[in-house]
């Protein structure tokens, strides 16, 4: 697994996090709306502690309830995103603009042929191809003028746009309601370390019935890996269509602002 380099700046003291929100808007919620399946597993990193799963302390709630507004808050986030494959995997190396509601990155296929290779950029609606024989380990920070093929994101049936999906909405524009995380299902699992960052593992709440799918009976579908002020690590979330669960890390390398990609415009 790929280590994270170092925490975000400028985030408010975490007094902060401990404010009460009254507006519930879960990640797990909106990720059933995009076929996510149960996915149970959790790989720790050595030395780590794992004695859970547990309730979650007042202070853990509202570590959790907070860390997608860190994303939010911060504009924007470099991230690596590995997605699993019966045919081979997808890697996507690039950033979220979480304001912006959009992404952009370069991917390579590993594991099966070339495809696929090239730059990626997304809406929570579109999705934006541009195909390249030997796509840079890095996408270009001024997104290519010509070349792009669009497509609807597609809802169902695909992990990558799943995926695509999925990480967008690690970004929330406030906290969320740390009160009724516990009643939700989430829990505590343990801790660990990430390239120096003592982080706390927790699952989310259950996935609620969106747009006829069905509920997960498990809140162990999607799992944080968060910093002691609510930052995001890594994300670790099992998809309907992917044979291993997704993981998303963050801070992989630099973050670059996300450009605008011809044709692309963000869904709000």
């Amino acid at each position: 697994m790929r280590r994270v380099r170092g925490a975000k700046q400028g985030f408010p003291r975490r007094a902060a996090a401990r404010r009460r929100w009254p507006r519930a808007r879960w990640v797990a919620a909106a990720i059933g709306g995009v076929g996510v399946a149960v996915a149970t597993v959790l790989v720790l990193d050595s030395g780590s502690d794992s004695t859970g799963p547990r309730a979650l302390t007042s202070d853990q709630a509202n570590l959790l309830a907070v860390t997608r507004f860190r994303n939010y808050q911060a504009g924007g986030r470099a991230v690596t995103i590995d997605v699993p494959g019966t045919a081979g995997g997808l890697t996507i190396t690039g950033s979220i603009d979480y304001r912006g509601g959009r992404g952009y990155g370069a991917v390579r296929g590993t594991g099966r042929d070339t495809s696929s290779d090239g730059l990626i950029a997304w809406t929570a609606t579109t999705v934006s191809v541009h195909p390249m024989a030997n796509p840079p380990a890095k996408a270009p920070a001024r997104p290519p003028e010509s070349g792009w093929y669009n497509r609807p994101l597609q809802r169902y049936g695909s992990s990558l746009d799943s995926t695509l999906s999925i990480a967008l909405k690690l970004g929330s524009d406030r906290p969320d309601n740390a009160e009724l995380l516990p009643q939700n299902g989430a829990a505590w699992v343990g801790r660990d370390r990430l390239d120096g960052h003592r982080v706390d593992i927790m699952t989310g709440p259950r996935a609620r019935a969106t747009s006829g799918t069905a509920p997960s009976t498990d809140p162990s579908d999607v799992r944080y890996w968060i910093g002691s002020d609510g930052t995001m690590y890594r994300v670790r979330v099992g998809v309907a269509s992917a044979s291993q669960p997704v993981v998303i890390d963050f801070d992989t390398h630099r973050y670059v602002p996300v450009r605008p990609v011809p044709g692309l415009t963000p869904a709000r």
